[in-house]
């Protein structure tokens, strides 16, 4: 299975390359008072979804990468802290969480190197 590994914080996560589209560098966000922030990439106009605020993470760092995601036929951004790789990982290095007080949107943890990677499912995330 192939990730895109970012940074929120100090966490890292995961996500499938299979619902990603691009990687960008962090660029203009309009502000759209009542409504969800927007970027226009490439004449386009995108929804950008604060990831922070769906995870529950207090970051103090300058976002610098906007991920666009295919989610329900819809093109999404979220914003992260820092893009660090995208790698491959063998399916059996994913350690499923089976507790009842998982979040629905997290599938489970890889341990890799140093780190502790939580591996999330986009779409159940942006639809939680």
């Amino acid at each position: 299975m192939q990730f895109v590994i970012f940074k929120l914080g100090e966490e890292h996560f995961a996500v499938e390359t299979d619902k990603i589209l691009s990687i960008n560098d962090m660029m203009t966000i309009t502000r759209v008072p009542k409504a969800p922030d927007y970027i226009n990439l490439r004449g386009s106009i995108k929804s950008l979804v604060d990831v922070n605020l769906l995870l529950n993470i207090e970051s103090k760092k300058e976002q610098n990468n906007i991920i666009i995601l295919k989610v329900d036929e819809e093109e999404i951004g979220i914003s992260v802290d820092e893009v660090e790789e995208v790698i491959d990982i063998d399916e059996d290095k994913l350690q499923r969480l089976e507790t009842h007080n998982t979040e629905a949107y997290i599938k489970g943890v890889i341990e890799l190197e140093e780190k502790l990677l939580t591996v999330i499912d986009i779409e159940k995330l942006l639809n939680y």
